[in-house]
């Protein structure tokens, strides 16, 4: 196993704990992450902030991985986050809805660039309106 393989497992499971002081570790200074609610983030700082506002949502999570890959300095995950919405949702407006109390279970990647030990480039891909339909917070038909 490499050092992006390593960096990206704990990576997991410092999220599926909530546990934001290692994440912050794990990630550069500079790093640089892309998300399907959130867009582009810069900077370890906004990007604990947005694992935050994800664990305090789905506290108790679980990754169920499908496929690792690892190739040079890149770490591949997919794989199922599972977890019941518990907490409140951070909406990018700024607003904040009421936790649904229900389970989602999201087919999803993310890719971990890792350079020194440290995640530099950080990628997730999950279906935004998948985990909205989740919560139940689509309008029905």
């Amino acid at each position: 196993m490499g050092e992006a393989r390593d960096v990206m497992d704990r990576l997991t499971e410092a999220v599926t704990h909530s546990d934001l002081k290692t994440i912050a570790t794990l990630y550069a200074e500079d790093a640089v992450a892309l998300t399907p609610d959130e867009g582009e983030i810069k900077g370890r700082d906004a990007i604990v902030e947005y694992w935050r506002t994800m664990t305090e949502a789905i506290p108790k999570a679980t990754f169920t991985p499908r496929t690792q890959y690892e190739t040079g300095d890149t770490a591949i995950d997919e794989g199922i986050f599972s977890g019941a919405n518990t907490g409140p949702i951070q909406l990018p407006t700024g607003e904040t809805l009421p936790a649904t109390g229900k389970t989602v279970n999201l087919r999803g990647t993310d890719l971990a660039t890792v350079k020194d030990g440290r995640i530099t480039d950080y990628r997730l891909y999950f279906d935004q309106m998948e985990f909205l339909d989740q919560l139940g917070l689509l309008p029905q038909p």
